[in-house]
């Protein structure tokens, strides 16, 4: 899961150097994604009225499903 957010959010930035991907596991066992990225990156990322940031956590939830976990994605500066 962490690789497939890492790499889309790569794909989508002008500084995919500053794309950063931190994993944390809940003690409930879901598993949070907090993606971080340059400033001037946010609007690629987040897109008009949320719609990539959307699309992001669907894709993120379906590589969980496949792996039986619960995930979502935060969006961080």
């Amino acid at each position: 899961m962490k690789e497939v957010l890492e790499i889309i959010a790569k794909s989508l930035v002008d500084h995919p150097d500053q794309v950063d991907v931190k994993e944390i596991i809940n003690e409930d066992g879901t598993v949070t994604l907090e993606l971080r990225v340059a400033a001037d990156d946010m609007g690629k990322v987040i897109g008009k009225q949320g719609r990539i940031a959307k699309a992001l956590r669907t894709v993120v939830k379906a590589a969980a499903s496949r792996e039986n976990k619960k995930a979502a994605v935060e969006i961080l500066q």
